[in-house]
């Protein structure tokens, strides 16, 4: 039969040992399996192995991966959100009406993982909530960097490799800080807080 405890007997009792841990640290405790698949299901998402959950200062925002039509990229891709790479870059040039760039570790559109890929354009389209890689004039230059288009951009398609689609969370993206002139350089711009695969979860 249970017991309830009176007040001054719960005052006697142990405090919780996570009791009063910081974010960073709670991340690091064993979740339930149960727990996680809730979390996973939570997403919705047709293969989470392909799918991506990016935090930002709004909210979640979750893309689900063109794995059969840029296998490359998205294995690449895969690999740097497992690394981390992508935690804490910035979105160093946003472009309103256009698209939201970011993915490079200096902060600046200069710098990447280090690791070319070879085009792999397709007949996806560039509109509202597209991803796609960005890249300098040689088409088998992309790297790390990528774009999340706020609008519709015909002039890009087969120009660059489109490797997922926004699936929810839109409006959180339209919420990055944008930025000024046509280049669109932010000044203190937004950041990713953390980007996870979301069958890792």
């Amino acid at each position: 039969m249970s017991v309830l405890l009176n007040k001054s007997e719960t005052k006697n009792l142990g405090g919780s040992k996570t009791k009063n841990l910081g974010s960073s640290q709670t991340k690091q405790l064993e979740m339930s399996e149960t727990r996680s698949k809730k979390i996973k299901h939570s997403y919705n998402v047709k293969d989470a192995e392909n799918a991506l959950v990016l935090k930002l200062k709004d909210g979640d925002v979750v893309i689900e991966m063109y794995e059969d039509d840029a296998p490359v990229h998205v294995k690449r891709i895969k690999e740097l959100v497992r690394q981390g790479f992508y935690n804490g870059l910035k979105f160093h040039r946003v472009i309103d009406g256009f698209m939201a760039q970011t993915g490079c570790p200096l902060g600046t559109g200069t710098g990447g993982s280090g690791k070319k890929l070879k085009a792999e354009f397709n007949r996806h389209p560039h509109k509202r909530g597209t991803v796609s890689m960005a890249r300098a004039m040689d088409p088998n230059s992309a790297d790390s960097q990528f774009f999340i288009c706020f609008a519709d951009a015909p002039w890009l398609n087969g120009q660059y490799t489109v490797w997922g689609e926004v699936t929810s969370g839109m409006e959180h993206v339209d919420a990055i800080k944008k930025g000024e002139g046509s280049n669109g350089e932010v000044t203190n711009p937004d950041t990713i807080i953390s980007m996870s695969v979301i069958a890792d979860l």
